[in-house]
């Protein structure tokens, strides 16, 4: 009830895009989790050609989120939230329909590009139309979010069970809603500094300001950490569950559990922990703390691989509460730090260029989370090799450490300490046609299960490189 209440004190346009987040996320992850298995044994692709489409997807929308913030601030918030969910429509229904290889990259860049289109521009929408509630926005943007990672998933297993072109039409209708109720619904937006081709430079001067944002560039650098420490409960922690239990169906539970515990704890703990941490330490403060958080989740695992030899029974019993642990922490850390990151960005922008800040600070994060994945899979796989399997763990809990410590200093230098500004009240330039009452229906009927499919979601998550 509170997380409804709090939901419901926020304007109407904050609202829509609460819920459109959640649907974004049940259209996504109820198609993408099936997709590596479909191209490999319904389409019978090899390996590498997998890889392909799936990199394609993922370059597309890592590579592009500058592209897609800069158009944002140029063109307006909502224009790019539509082309986003249209094109991600078109996206679905041709990875669904076709199986030669040039058209599913095709369809696979498209549906990467849409992200990188609606990303920034709804994060710079949200954090323009809630004012000086940005931190608390941003909170329940984490609900909603992981909301719709559980969601999506289950309702895409049973879709498949039928068969993939279904799910993939499904999940194309979803976002076909989405897209004719942003046009008819969502007010337009231009953000506080107006329309950017307005100021007469070129984009690449706009890069260039953005890049030499008074501490911008050493907080995304120093919050690299964030994402490579969260991501691992799609990499390393499925990757541990199948060294533990030796794959088969009680490794997909167990991960299932990981999943359900990590989601449940956000979607359960995420306000009162906003509200705690906002009341007692503050932006800076948080930022660095939940580092902290992150990097101390993989404790239990560091010590679960440090015991000495155990009965097997014993062995699987510890491996499990280390690995519930770390999925909680996780999920604790996250929480702590998310709504204060988004806010971060806000202020150190100066409230300008909003969306483009948001694309460099996503694509900077995004390398990072390339680099910092691959390199924890290589390690995984030597340590295992050599015998010394607890030091990947110890290797993540240093990188928390480290930019915990880097997001201090930071502070201390006065690189993260930004002048808090009145936001103007946004002016509505497309007045909506339809009521939120019928929206709220909408979304009241759409419900489904709470469980990813883990194995198959860890996969594909794998392979591509925070939460869409």
């Amino acid at each position: 009830m509170r997380v409804w209440a709090r939901y419901r004190s926020f304007e109407r346009p904050t609202r829509l895009l609460l819920l459109n987040q959640l649907t974004i996320n049940l259209g996504f992850y109820m198609l993408i989790p099936y997709l590596a298995d479909h191209l490999s044994a319904g389409l019978g692709l090899s390996v590498l050609m997998v890889g392909v489409v799936l990199g394609v997807r993922n370059f597309s929308q890592q590579g592009m989120f500058l592209v897609g913030g800069s158009l944002a601030d140029r063109f307006g918030y909502k224009p790019m939230i539509v082309a986003g969910c249209a094109l991600r429509t078109v996206g679905f229904v041709l990875i669904g329909l076709v199986d030669a290889v040039p058209a599913l990259v095709i369809a696979s860049a498209m549906t990467g590009f849409a992200g990188a289109l609606f990303n920034p521009a709804v994060r710079a929408y949200i954090a323009h139309d809630a004012g000086e509630r940005r931190v608390e926005a941003f909170a329940l943007f984490s609900v909603f979010y992981q909301a719709g990672i559980l969601i999506g998933p289950v309702a895409g297993m049973l879709l498949t069970g039928i068969n993939f072109t279904a799910t993939c039409l499904v999940a194309a209708a979803v976002f076909a809603v989405l897209t004719v109720l942003q046009i008819r619904a969502l007010p337009g937006r231009q953000g506080s500094g107006g329309n950017s081709r307005e100021d007469g430079r070129s984009v690449l001067a706009q890069w260039r300001d953005v890049a030499t944002t008074r501490g911008f560039v050493p907080f995304a650098v120093a919050m690299i950490g964030t994402y490579v420490l969260s991501y691992q409960i799609y990499l390393a922690l499925p990757l541990y569950t199948r060294s533990l239990l030796g794959g088969g169906d009680s490794a997909t539970m167990l991960v299932t559990a990981v999943y359900v515990v990590s989601g449940g704890v956000t979607i359960a703990a995420q306000m009162r922990v906003t509200a705690w941490c906002r009341d007692r330490w503050g932006a800076a403060a948080s930022l660095s703390r939940g580092l902290f958080v992150l990097g101390a989740a993989f404790v239990p695992m560091l010590v679960a691989d440090c015991l000495p030899a155990l009965d097997d029974g014993t062995t699987v019993v510890v491996g499990i509460i280390a690995l519930l642990s770390t999925a909680a922490m996780l999920a604790v850390g996250t929480a702590i730090v998310l709504p204060f990151e988004m806010d971060t960005i806000v202020g150190l922008s100066g409230n300008r260029l909003v969306a483009t800040h948001y694309g460099f600070y996503n694509t900077v994060c995004g390398i990072g989370i390339l680099l910092g994945n691959a390199g924890t899979g290589w390690a995984m796989d030597l340590a295992r090799s050599a015998g010394a399997a607890a030091v990947p763990w110890a290797v993540l809990v240093a990188t928390g450490v480290v930019c915990a410590v880097a997001l201090m200093a930071l502070h201390r230098r006065g690189l993260l300490t930004v002048t808090p500004e009145k936001t103007p009240r946004p002016t509505e330039t497309d007045a909506p046609t339809v009521s939120f009452e019928a929206i709220n229906r909408f979304a009241a009927a759409d419900t489904a299960p709470t469980q990813p499919l883990p194995m198959a979601s860890a996969s594909a998550s794998a392979s591509r490189s925070r939460t869409r």
